[in-house]
Parts: structure tokens; C-alpha cells; sequence
């Protein structure tokens, strides 16, 4: 196939304008119902429109999705929102708005060193993850305090090189430390299918909230631990709530007589347990304290002559900087050979190598027995969007045009992830992204994503209508696609008038209902509770040095993971297309524009092409047609082409 071809791409013509040259054909609209992948309902819960389109100008393209739509290869789908299990609004962000958080600079900060060959591969690989142990909640919580002696895995060598990694840094291992914790305490099902435990966030406590945050002596005594608390975690808080939100019907009498003995402190001191068993954490010890995790620094006076593993994590005083500094000499690190990334956006393509990577992304990340070349080839290679090559001096098409494209990411020539996008007048939208499992502890779903915002502020510089980063579903009802509003500040798009909200507003309206008309968040602002906060919450906000850590895996859903599960079922669904239905309203179809044979001909002009239609037909076509206009817009209707 040459490069850049779509395999069922019917046009390819381009001409005068930014929006693309040929013109748009699509087929056989319908509605379909499938099982949820988000929720897993095990009906079909999912109630979607879809089209298929034979080409389709970029300039339409960039109008459908600013009403709903998505692409998945060729298919084209737009949630019904008002009936879907899982409603999904489309989410964008404004690159040159975009505001990076702490935890996407550590993302940056963490590839940088691995280019300049400061970081270790193996640091943070999946080789190293402790095996997740099955807990029981009957089992007792009496383990208030927790000593985690010293490093047995990579994960954190910074206890034997403290130059090399910055407190960011361990506040992230720390955050992911807790998190496996979690998962060993509470397995799948243990707490009931809809409970969906939260991510900690570990934040640095400020000397004046020391004695409030309390647990451990300051005093030091010889020959003992001299205890100084530097971390808290309130995870436990989060967990009794979502218990207690998803819970609270539970019909099992011996489940909720279990709910109702949890408490804060009680999952508190399960975590510290679990952390003990498990966890290794240098010249740390964890405590459960009034619900929440404390974590203390802990130098043991009578050893401290005999070893340099334990290594304080806060800044040294003067007194012992000399000391530490001999003990640095000992550890210094050589530097490695840097290494080399490369970024290329090539057009949409078959590349064996890519299809290669894929493989085994979705065999090891996502668990698939099988992955075939049609089925990769339909989801991420066939594309209907009309490639527009970029014109000398024409600043309203990039530098590399319009289109569906891979962009790849090499380390020394090696092929590490493909980021699959669209590049349309107004937006990147991205679509998907597969990268090689061996490089998961560098985090490259985040990081990605970071460089394709980069991408476009680059970008508008010379195609100034080039301006937002469009990121596909924001689902609220799924905790694992929430992260996406950490792109911030972004907006949502609201389902009935179309129009693009801020999410902070938007989230006060999705809070009370899953479907919202965010248009209307001016006129019930006032309605909204706000959110409470305790007094520990509050003061320690002001000091927030850490934001939720984003799973490697969950992040890989943003770029739309469950579209592969859209294209399969909906090509499996055509036949149950539902065009019974009446609309509730007179929709103008008259102009819309239909392909006979080749032929242009307008709905109104139909009867005197063809001659007479039985009766049936022809109000079968115009209920057909009059859900076509509702769902694209009536402008688009009359542009494209419909195809019978």
C-alpha cells in the first residue's frame, strides 16, 4: 500500500481551502447497542449513531467532532447521551492555556534523565512490581506502627545516590508504594462490583502542622529512632467514602456488618500492615494516625556509623553536610551515554514494524490472545479523512497537512510508541497511542500526550487557526477516563447546544447526573454545595507538592481504548440498525444531498430522478434521513454527500 493510503479511502483529490479538497460520502446511518466497556455491563447498555464514510474532507471532519462525533478507522460514532450507560463528552484544551501540573513536569523531567543516561531503565519496570497478595478485610488491623528497613529493588536507588533523585521523585514511588498497597488490602470484588478505589496522594507536611498531624516523638534518645514526620497520605478517608457512595444497599448481611466496622483508621492501619509485608522504603517508617498514613523519617544512632543505605529524605543541616558529602564521593555515579529521541509524523500507513509494536502492546499490556493485521489495519490504518498536502505560503494548512497520521517515537532508532492522530483545521485530536511495555516506567502515555500539546503550540505559530488539543471522551461515570481533565484548564462540549464549557463548571453538573446540558451551569450555579473539605485536608492543600499519580495502564484508556471494542461490535451490530423510531420533531431535509449511481441528487428533487417510490420506502428513507440531519446538523447534512 503506498504510504499514506487509506484502504477504503474513496477520494483523494485536494483543493483550494483549509478545509480539504474532494467531498464527503457517507453511508448507512443507523443506531447501535452494544456492552459497555467502561461500565462492563453485560447488556447492551451502549447506545450509540454511527456512520460509515467512504472519505470525508478535514474541514467536516472538525465539524463533527464539535457536535460529538468520533472516528474509529472508518466509523463513524456519536454517544446518544440521553440513553447511554456511560455518557461521553468530548474534551478539549487550549494548548497555549495549558498549564503543566507538577506530576506532567516529573513526566518530563523523568524522560530527560533517561535521555542523559542518569535514570536506570530498570527503575519502575513491571519486572519490579511485587505480586499483587490476596487480604482479607476480617483479618486484624493492629499494626499502628510499620518500620520498611531498607531497599531491595530498584525502585528506589535514590536511597544510595540521593543526587540523582529529587524529592518529586519519591513522593511519586511513595504514591505508587501506597497504591499497591491498596490493591493487596482490597482485592477485585472484595468490597463489591462498583466500588473503585481511589489513587493516593501524598503530600509533604509543613513544620507548623507537625504536632497537629502528631504520632511519633521529636526527642532523640540515644541508642533509639529519632522520628521525624515529612508525609501523610489520607487515602483511607477516600476509600471509607467510595465504600459508603457505592454501597449503600448491600443486601448481604455478612458484607455489611464487614462495611460497617471500616473506618479511616481501621483501613489506615491495614495499609501500615500491608506496607510492612510488602513495601521497602529506606530510613522510612509508616504510621496510622487519626485515618491517616504518616510517614517519618528514621535515623538509628548506634548504625548510622556502620552504613550508608539509610539516607534522610529532607535537606541536611550544616553540621552533617561534610559527612554526607564523603559518603557522596563513594556513590558517585558515571555518567551513561546519552541517548536519542527522534519524533516523526508520518501519513497513516500499514508499517510492519508498527503493527509489530502493537502486538505486543496489546498482548502484554492488554492481556489479547490474538491481535490480526485486519483488524489493526481497520482500527488505526483505514482512515476516511481526505489528505491535504500544505501549500507554499498558505498559512491555514501545517507544515505537514491535513490528515490521519502516526506520529513515532524512536530512542536511538528504536520504535518505543506511535501516537495515531488527525491533524484538521482547528485541532490535533488524538486517537490512540501503543507503546513498547519494556519502556513503561517512563510513563509514555503522560508524556505523549505533553509533546502533542507541544506539537501544537508549535504548530499555531505557523498555522495560527490550528489552536486546541482535543483528547476524545471525557467519561465522568469512569474513574479511570476522569484523568484526561488533568490537561487543564480544558473544556467540555455540551450535548444539546453544543457549546464549550469549562470543566471545573461542568463537574459541579456532572457530580449530581452523569447526563447534564453543561450549557445551563450559569443558571443552577448557585444550587451547587460546595465541596468540604477537614481542617488536615485544607492546610495541607496550601503545601500540595504531589498530584494523584495516573496508572500506566488506566492512562492508556484515554487515547480511546475502548474504540477498538466500537469497530468490531458495531460492524457486527449493522444489521440491527434502528431507523424505526419517529422523530418528535419536523427536521428540514429537503436539501440533503444524495449519491444515485454517481449522481448528485437533492432529497427534494428524488421523485423526479427516479420516478415514483412505494409508499413504505419512501417514509422508511425519510425517517432515516430526518435522524441523519438531527444528529449531524443541518449545515453538514446539506454539504456532505449521503450515500443509499
Amino acid at each position: 500500500m503506498a504510504d499514506g493510503a487509506s484502504s477504503s479511502g474513496a477520494a483523494s483529490a485536494s483543493g483550494p481551502g483549509g478545509g480539504g479538497g474532494g467531498e464527503s460520502v457517507v453511508i448507512d446511518y443507523g443506531r447501535r447497542r452494544t456492552a459497555c466497556g467502561y461500565c462492563r455491563s453485560t447488556g447492551q447498555t451502549s447506545i450509540s449513531h454511527g456512520l460509515w464514510a467512504n472519505s470525508l474532507r478535514a474541514d467536516d471532519y472538525q465539524a463533527l467532532l464539535d457536535r460529538g462525533w468520533r472516528r474509529s478507522g472508518c466509523f463513524l460514532y456519536k454517544p446518544e447521551m440521553e440513553r447511554t450507560c456511560c455518557p461521553q463528552y468530548t474534551i478539549r484544551l487550549k494548548a497555549n492555556d495549558f498549564i503543566c501540573s507538577k506530576e506532567q513536569g516529573r513526566v518530563l523531567k523523568k524522560m530527560q534523565r533517561f535521555l542523559d543516561g542518569e535514570l536506570d531503565p530498570q527503575v519502575g519496570s513491571p519486572q519490579n512490581k511485587t505480586s499483587p497478595t490476596k487480604h482479607s478485610l476480617a483479618e486484624p488491623m493492629n499494626m499502628p506502627v510499620s518500620k520498611i528497613s531498607k531497599t531491595l529493588t530498584n525502585d528506589f536507588q535514590a536511597a544510595k545516590c540521593p543526587n540523582l533523585f529529587e524529592e518529586d521523585e519519591f513522593i511519586s514511588c511513595l504514591s505508587s508504594k501506597i497504591n499497591e498497597a491498596v490493591g493487596m488490602s482490597f482485592q477485585v470484588g472484595t468490597l463489591g462490583s462498583d466500588v473503585q478505589l481511589p489513587k493516593a496522594v501524598v503530600k509533604t507536611v509543613k513544620p507548623q502542622l507537625k504536632k497537629k498531624v502528631g504520632g511519633a516523638s521529636q526527642d532523640k534518645k540515644v541508642g533509639e529512632a529519632v522520628q521525624d514526620l515529612l508525609y501523610t497520605c489520607n487515602i483511607s478517608f477516600q476509600i471509607v467514602a467510595e465504600i459508603r457512595r457505592a454501597l449503600p444497599k448491600e443486601k448481604d448481611a455478612n458484607h455489611n456488618e464487614v462495611v460497617a466496622d471500616i473506618s479511616p483508621n481501621s483501613i489506615a492501619e491495614k495499609l501500615a500492615m500491608t506496607m510492612e509485608c510488602h513495601g521497602d522504603i529506606a530510613g522510612l517508617a509508616v504510621k496510622a494516625c487519626n485515618g491517616h498514613l504518616n510517614f517519618y523519617s528514621v535515623t538509628n544512632q548506634t548504625k548510622q556509623n556502620k552504613t550508608s543505605i539509610i539516607v534522610s529524605t529532607h535537606a541536611p543541616d550544616k553540621s552533617s553536610s561534610s559527612k554526607q558529602s564523603s559518603v557522596n564521593k563513594n556513590t558517585v555515579r558515571v555518567p551513561q551515554k546519552r541517548r536519542k529521541l527522534e519524533i516523526k509524523m508520518r501519513r497513516s500507513h500499514f508499517d510492519p514494524e508498527e503493527f509489530a509494536l502493537y502486538q505486543r502492546y496489546q498482548t502484554k499490556v492488554h492481556k489479547e490472545k490474538k491481535v490480526s493485521e485486519s483488524s489493526y489495519k481497520r482500527f488505526l490504518v483505514d482512515t476516511p479523512i481526505v489528505f491535504v498536502p500544505p501549500r507554499s505560503g498558505d498559512n491555514t494548512v501545517p507544515p505537514c497537512g491535513f490528515g490521519s497520521f502516526h506520529q513515532q517515537y524512536r530512542i536511538d532508532g528504536k520504535l518505543v510508541a506511535v501516537g495515531v492522530v488527525d491533524i484538521l483545521p482547528k485541532c490535533l485530536s488524538s486517537k490512540y497511542l501503543f507503546w513498547d511495555p519494556d519502556f513503561a516506567f517512563l510513563s509514555l502515555g503522560k508524556y505523549t500526550a505533553l509533546k502533542e500539546i507541544d506539537w501544537v503550540k508549535t504548530t499555531q505559530e505557523h498555522c495560527p487557526n490550528l489552536q486546541y488539543y482535543y483528547l476524545g471522551y471525557y467519561i465522568h461515570s469512569c474513574n479511570k477516563m476522569r484523568y484526561k481533565a488533568a490537561y487543564r484548564p480544558s473544556e467540555l462540549l455540551c450535548p444539546v447546544r453544543f457549546e464549550w464549557v469549562c470543566y471545573d463548571s461542568a463537574k459541579r453538573l456532572l457530580d449530581k447526573s452523569l447526563y447534564s446540558v453543561l450549557s445551563d451551569f450559569a443558571q443552577i450555579q448557585d444550587e451547587m454545595p460546595q465541596p468540604q473539605n477537614s481542617h488536615l485536608d485544607t492546610e495541607l492543600s496550601k503545601n500540595d507538592n504531589c498530584e494523584s499519580p495516573i496508572d500506566e495502564d488506566d492512562e492508556d484508556l484515554s487515547y480511546d481504548d475502548s474504540d477498538m471494542m466500537v469497530d468490531e461490535e458495531m460492524v457486527r451490530s449493522e444489521s440491527n440498525t434502528d431507523v424505526m423510531e419517529d422523530c418528535s420533531s419536523i427536521i428540514d431535509f429537503e436539501n440533503v444531498m444524495m449519491d444515485l449511481n454517481g449522481s448528485r441528487v437533492k432529497y427534494k428533487d428524488l421523485l423526479g430522478v427516479v420516478g415514483r417510490i412505494e409508499r413504505r420506502h419512501l417514509e422508511q428513507l425519510e425517517r432515516q434521513l430526518s435522524k441523519y440531519v438531527k444528529v449531524v446538523g443541518k449545515e453538514l447534512s446539506d454539504r456532505m454527500v449521503y450515500s443509499l
